[in-house]
């Protein structure tokens, strides 16, 4: 049984998402390799924003630090 997201502020039911990585800390953060993925849900009505931990491939992370 799969659930509708509902937002917590104004329960419209009514949202887009997104994707963003960003860096851990010490060596990644360093070399600035993305290694952390989360996607990010957001109510079209209030813009209010929920973010959901993903995951991350190591092929992604090679190819992003020869990317930098």
């Amino acid at each position: 049984m799969s659930k509708r997201w509902e937002c917590p502020k104004c329960a419209n039911t009514s949202y887009e998402t997104d994707e963003i990585t960003t860096t851990g800390s010490t060596w990644s953060k360093f070399f600035n390799i993305q290694n952390r993925k989360y996607v990010a849900v957001t109510c079209r009505n209030c813009n209010y924003t929920e973010f959901y931990k993903g995951q991350t491939s190591t092929l992604g992370n090679v190819i992003d630090f020869f990317g930098n």
